[in-house]
């Protein structure tokens, strides 16, 4: 930074002034320039917040085109730890009675021989042991985990082995089916020697182990219910193809308790979804109404003017007035979803609870059917929010100007450092000539004075 210069020669006038006043004067174009590239940095940043709430309405919009969020029925169980109960969009309404005879459970078999040991006492030397129809063999010595291991290692044996502790010192094999269900039963034949020994309990004596339900720390059963009296029974406990669009799960076995499970409309989890859409709508209009009003008072730094919002706004507004589909609900507004006179969407809860429960395929179909408003809004949006969009490509053209300006600033400012530098070198030549001059004059007056007075 240059040091404070004087008109030595001129009453000590402060000469830095001078030259920041001229500078300031010369510097307009360059401030100018620098507001105006400023201000695109803020657009920027508008075209960003404009990107972030197309996103958020997408989201929203798809998320009601989503069959799984279309459904308007929810299930109800009067003993929800015994029978569990959830609902797709292909159910009706109906109470079902559910009483829970047995539970499908997994084969578990537990070796009655133990172990002082899981990874030292040979238990094993040769044989083989036979799970299911599959044989497993021993070549050499082996301790009950490296049994366990033999036996996961074999291919297509449908259980898998661990080693349990059951007390100190007292380590057992546990065999345990891979699927539950009656069908999933495994038994065993043990033909394996040498070391200590491992042996199942055979209850009836038959040579085979796990085929006696007292062989079994459990037994693998099929589930059974009664569901409005008629006989159901499979390999799981969960049961999807009962009533058309309902999942019943048995949790419980109680065949002395009747469970009530019932199926009716309910739009709550639709409305909570749609409200999620309503709120980012209206968020995007706030912002566009944002940037219209300080556009339209002359901020440059909006994105007012842009044509890409207004087109966003009027082709988005057009989607959500427009009719859509060919179902008995063509048009929000039937549904309940209403502009107000400010442009914003509310929700009738009145008219969606009424048009939930006099048809809730049509709103489905209204929503998200062929069609449908929630199928063609996050279609309009693609184009605006996708990589090379509208919006990526508008903020990218304002990036380029912002960049073409770095150049024309850091030349403009190279130019005004070389006129300050010329303009303080002049003025310090000129407050030099002057200072002398200053002094010349002095010098003549001490000398006209000497003179006069002779």
């Amino acid at each position: 930074m240059s040091s404070p210069i004087t008109f030595s020669g001129f009453n000590d006038i402060d000469f830095n002034l001078v030259v920041t006043s001229l500078m300031q004067q010369a510097s307009v174009p360059l401030t100018s320039l620098q507001n105006r590239q400023k201000n695109l940095q803020f657009q920027v940043t508008g075209f960003d917040k404009l990107s972030t709430h197309v996103a958020t309405l997408k989201s929203a919009a798809e998320a009601l085109a989503n069959p799984a969020n279309l459904t308007m029925l929810s299930g109800t169980s009067s003993d929800a730890t015994a029978v569990g109960v959830s609902v797709g969009t292909a159910a009706a309404g109906g109470q079902f009675d559910v009483i829970v005879n047995e539970l499908a459970r997994t084969q578990v078999t537990v070796s009655n021989s133990s172990a002082p040991d899981a990874n030292t006492t040979i238990v094993a030397g040769g044989g083989s042991l036979t799970i299911g129809g599959v044989a497993v063999t021993v070549a050499g010595d082996v301790t009950l985990q490296q049994l366990a291991d033999t036996i996961n290692n074999t291919a297509g044996i449908g259980v898998s082995a661990s080693v349990i502790r059951t007390s100190a010192s007292t380590y057992r094999l546990a065999l345990t089916g891979s699927a539950p269900g009656a069908a999933n039963a495994f038994t065993i034949t043990n033909a394996l020697t040498g070391g200590t020994g491992v042996t199942f309990t055979d209850t009836d004596l038959d040579g085979v182990s796990g085929n006696s339900a007292a062989d079994n720390a459990v037994t693998a059963t099929d589930a059974s219910l009664l569901v409005n009296n008629i006989l159901v029974t499979g390999s799981s406990n969960v049961f999807d193809d009962i009533v058309p669009g309902v999942t019943l799960t048995a949790l419980k076995k109680d065949p002395t308790a009747t469970i009530q499970v019932g199926v009716a409309t309910d739009g709550t989890a639709l409305k909570g979804t749609m409200g999620t859409f309503i709120t980012a709508y209206n968020e995007l209009t706030a912002f566009v109404g944002e940037q219209r009003s300080k556009a339209a008072s002359g901020d440059g730094a909006s994105i007012g003017r842009e044509p890409t919002l207004r087109q966003l706004h009027n082709e988005l507004r057009t989607a959500l007035v427009g009719a859509h589909g060919t179902g008995a609900l063509t048009r929000l507004a039937e549904a309940g979803i209403e502009f107000t006179s400010s442009g914003q969407l509310k929700l009738n809860e009145t008219v969606f609870n009424a048009a939930v429960a006099s048809g809730s395929a049509d709103v489905r179909e209204l929503f998200g059917g062929t069609g449908g408003v929630f199928i063609d809004v996050p279609a309009m949006l693609a184009p605006y929010a996708q990589v090379g969009g509208i919006i990526p490509e508008s903020k990218k053209r304002i990036e380029a100007q912002i960049a073409s300006m770095d150049e024309q600033i850091a030349s403009m400012q190279r130019r005004l450092a070389i006129q300050k530098e010329a303009l303080q070198r002049q003025f310090a030549e000129a407050d030099l000539i002057m200072s002398r001059l200053k002094s010349q004059a002095s010098s003549l007056a001490n000398f006209g004075s000497g003179i006069g007075s002779l």
